[in-house]
């Protein structure tokens, strides 16, 4: 067993999962019930460090019945707590919280002082993934004084780790640095490679924060080179990660993107959701910068999807963060793509974005949440992407179009919806792109749509489309004021519009005193029927 442990804290994993197996053949009898069990928990660890989920699982439920079957309620403990880092290990956060503190309290009531300082451990792990760095280092120093107590050098040297990247968060560079020195030094004395190689790690993630990418590189390249011999794929997938940003940084562009694509390979294969939402928005930026729109859609699409699932675990603050910041980034790649757009016809320079700003006051008005509200945004910005594939003599026609030209301009809608397939956007904006040009009478394209059969969100982007149209110059006639417009969108009430999300709209701009003060006949709008949203209407909630 010491042997294995050896092993294992040196990275051969598989020869530690030979060294517990030989011990665990060894057993003679059921007074060795408490060894199995230490066996089978220790190599389920092997394995969970390894991204095998699965067998380290199976491991760990054979591990807690023998342990429960003699009766060791400090070995359950111990089981529970690793049992633990499989749930966290995999997003689920709560759940492991919630493990993390049973294996506490039975930590406590069996006298284990080495198990109670391993839970504050984790439970500082699970802090520092709400952002809540303060309380970590709150944790982590609570566990520091119970290893330094009973002289545990090793756990001293991995909690050390924690309490870098802790200081790091606060922003503590110096700090951060002594701490991360001498956690190395500790994993070095030990012989324990895995500690020292993510020290090591984490050390390079602090060059990059100073901007220091010749040293940060020269690191990155000795942990790649030794974390492969060891097949550590967590390290590998974090250090891939590392060089990606810095070759991205450093303008090697293709080497970053080859980089980043093996980091992301790596922590989808041991499910690390949270490193596959980070390393997934660093494609992104390096997307971005390659003026490849498609690509950051998918990437920035990615990484929300992630974000999502470790929040829907549980409220936590620095998920929310990064949130608000890819979704920034998300709505610029957009804007950026929906002017690329316009750029094709130029009778519509800003169109995507006043519809966008239109069709958004609608849905606010009908009472979407927030977070829909901005997915719906998206969609209303990329709403004409198809017109990517239609030729620009045809969008620059100064007259009317032949029923062949017609029939290539109908063709927008379904083309945008083949553009961006391969997206998986976090709200249903397909939709929206199809069917906006359908008809509440059934008259529209593509697919001859009719009344509530129309999706909702595209009967709203309809009425903000056809009104920023009216209002625009063409090729072909001057735009209207904006009260003549809206008197003849009144006209087509019941045929071309939902009346009652036109009755929003004119509510929305009537109230407007630049529309107010346009133009327009005399009696425009002076009977528009106060129509209101359907309470049956059904509101978007659709899954992230």
């Amino acid at each position: 067993m010491d042997e294995a442990h050896r092993a294992a804290a040196s990275g051969r994993r598989e020869l530690a999962r030979q060294r517990y197996e030989g011990a665990l053949y060894l057993l003679r009898d059921a007074t060795e019930a408490t060894a199995a069990s230490t066996i089978l928990r220790r190599v389920g660890r092997t394995y969970l460090d390894d991204g095998d989920v699965e067998a380290g699982v199976d491991c760990l439920t054979a591990a807690h019945a023998a342990a429960t079957a003699c009766g060791n309620s400090s070995e359950v403990a111990h089981t529970v707590n690793v049992m633990a880092i499989s749930y966290v290990q995999r997003g689920l956060l709560e759940e492991g919280r919630q493990l993390y503190e049973e294996a506490s309290r039975m930590a406590r009531l069996a006298g284990d002082e080495r198990l109670i300082a391993m839970v504050e451990q984790n439970l500082g792990v699970i802090a520092s993934m709400h952002g809540e760095a303060e309380r970590a280092l709150e944790h982590y120093r609570d566990s520091l004084d119970r290893y330094r107590s009973l002289g545990l050098l090793e756990d001293v040297a991995r909690l050390l780790n924690n309490i870098g990247l802790a200081h790091v968060r606060l922003e503590n560079w110096d700090q951060a640095a002594r701490t991360y020195v001498e956690s190395h030094a500790l994993a070095k004395a030990c012989g324990d490679g895995w500690t020292r190689l993510m020290v090591e790690v984490n050390t390079v993630a602090l060059l990059i924060a100073k901007r220091d990418f010749t040293n940060a590189k020269s690191a990155c390249d000795r942990i790649l080179l030794e974390a492969g011999s060891l097949h550590e794929r967590r390290l590998i997938a974090e250090a891939y990660k590392h060089a990606g940003v810095i070759a991205r940084e450093s303008n090697r562009l293709a080497d970053a993107d080859s980089f980043l694509r093996m980091a992301y390979e790596e922590a989808m294969a041991r499910e690390d959701l949270l490193l596959g939402a980070e390393i997934a928005r660093e494609q992104a930026e390096l997307f971005l910068l390659l003026g490849r729109n498609r690509a950051t859609l998918q990437a920035l699409s990615l990484s929300h999807r992630h974000f999502s699932n470790l929040r829907s675990q549980q409220d936590l603050a620095d998920i929310r963060r990064r949130m608000r910041l890819l979704e920034q980034r998300f709505n610029d790649a957009v804007e950026e793509w929906a002017q690329n757009i316009e750029s094709k016809d130029e009778y519509t320079a800003g169109h995507c974005q006043r519809v966008a700003d239109d069709a958004t006051a609608i849905a606010t008005d009908m009472g979407f949440d927030e977070s829909n509200l901005f997915w719906f945004r998206v969609g209303a910005l990329l709403h004409d992407v198809g017109k990517i594939v239609v030729h620009s003599d045809i969008l620059n026609k100064p007259g009317p179009l032949t029923p062949d030209e017609r029939r290539e301009m109908e063709k927008h809608p379904v083309a945008g919806v083949e553009l961006l397939r391969d997206i998986d956007f976090p709200w249903d904006v397909f939709p929206m792109i199809r069917g906006h040009h359908e008809r509440w009478d059934g008259h529209g394209y593509p697919d001859g749509l009719a009344g509530e059969d129309i999706p909702l969100a595209a009967r709203i982007l309809c009425v903000a489309d056809v009104y920023d149209a009216l209002t625009s110059d063409r090729a072909y006639r001057r735009a209207f004021a904006p009260r003549e417009a809206l008197r003849l969108m009144q006209a087509d009430m019941g045929r071309g519009f939902d009346p009652d999300i036109l009755a929003v709209f004119f509510r929305i701009k009537l109230a407007d005193p630049a529309v107010m003060r346009a133009a327009a006949t005399p009696d425009a709008l002076a009977d528009a029927p106060p129509h209101a949203p359907r309470p049956s209407q059904p509101r978007p909630a659709l899954p992230s």
